[in-house]
């Protein structure tokens, strides 16, 4: 029988694979792969891979949806029915890598910050710079960001929504209380 110490290092190296092959925060209705614009640690695994043949289980906690190129409303009506089927609340949300409290909120929900708070979010990402021209067509328009908006059925921005936040140690700790009562039914 091997050493206590060789069965421990085994046991740690299969621990050890079996996490690092498990689920991410970030889920793409687009190709697979990594996307040079997204910061380090902003995966893109393939949600819906058939391959395997076992059920696709969704990890609780805030999750992100980058939902590709399109029409938003489009996009957005589809990524509703996805979070609908799975149980899970779904927002929009329009920021920018240069605004300081989207960082924030950003890092803080990929760290796992915000899972206790928003255990069943499915957050659809768009950036300012990047998608103006088509969310500004689906309606998704604030004069500040960080935005927040809760869906219409259509897919287009309905009325219920928040924008801006606040710079520093505090961003996220201002955006969570307004994130909460806008999933509220």
């Amino acid at each position: 029988m091997p050493p206590v110490s060789s069965l421990r290092s085994l046991s740690l190296l299969v621990l050890a694979g079996l996490l690092a092959s498990g689920c991410s925060r970030t889920e793409s209705s687009s190709s697979a792969g990594p996307d040079p614009a997204d910061p380090p640690g902003h995966a893109k695994p393939a949600a819906n891979d058939t391959n395997t043949g076992a059920p696709l289980v969704l990890a609780r906690g805030v999750r992100f949806v980058k939902p590709g190129e399109g029409e938003v409303a489009q996009l957005v009506r589809a990524e509703r029915e996805k979070a609908a089927a799975d149980g899970r609340e779904i927002i929009v949300y329009v920021g920018a890598k240069w605004c300081e409290p989207c960082q924030r909120f950003h890092q803080a929900a990929q760290r796992g910050e915000l899972d206790a708070d928003f255990p069943e979010l499915s957050i659809v990402e768009f950036d300012l710079d990047e998608d103006r021209d088509r969310i500004n067509a689906a309606g998704y328009t604030s004069k500040l960001i960080p935005l927040f908006v809760r869906p219409g059925p259509d897919g287009r921005a309905s009325e219920r929504r928040f924008e801006g936040g606040v710079k520093g140690e505090r961003a996220v700790a201002h955006i969570t209380p307004r994130l909460r009562k806008l999933i509220e039914k």
